[in-house]
């Protein structure tokens, strides 16, 4: 389906994963250096459930966009699992990237836009402190 809305996605009946789209500068920081953010801030063990969303659409995915990303994701999933950084295998699925369709206006900065909510204080907050306080020397003000 083209351009699913949020609620499309939700049904689980799209075969769309909810996900984000970065854009980066390799002089700045790695493809590698978001993936270790990326295996850090969620659980990459569950089959298509992130805590209390279930569901196909909230499926752990890296959609990689060259041969190197794909070498990269899945050596970085190798790495991960030979030190057993969880008690469960990694299910991430390393698929290539076929078309990204932005969420709607009201999707976008969400969490700026929401933070009060509860989902956001309980669920999103907690991933961002771990963020801040794991990758503070990257982060850019």
């Amino acid at each position: 389906m083209p351009n699913p809305s949020y609620e499309h996605v939700c049904s689980g009946e799209t075969g769309h994963a909810e996900a984000v789209q970065i854009t980066f500068d390799p002089r700045v920081i790695s493809y590698k250096e978001i993936l270790d953010v990326f295996f850090s801030i969620h659980d990459p063990t569950t089959l298509n459930q992130q805590g209390a969303d279930i569901g196909a659409q909230y499926r752990s995915a890296v959609f990689y966009h060259s041969d190197g990303q794909k070498a990269t994701a899945e050596q970085t999933i190798r790495d991960l699992e030979s030190k057993k950084v969880w008690p469960n295998p990694i299910v991430t699925a390393v698929v290539p990237f076929e078309k990204f369709y932005p969420a709607e206006d009201y999707h976008q900065d969400y969490y700026e836009h929401n933070s009060a909510q509860p989902y956001c204080r309980i669920i999103i907050a907690p991933k961002l402190s771990k963020f801040r306080n794991r990758f503070s020397e990257k982060r850019k003000e």
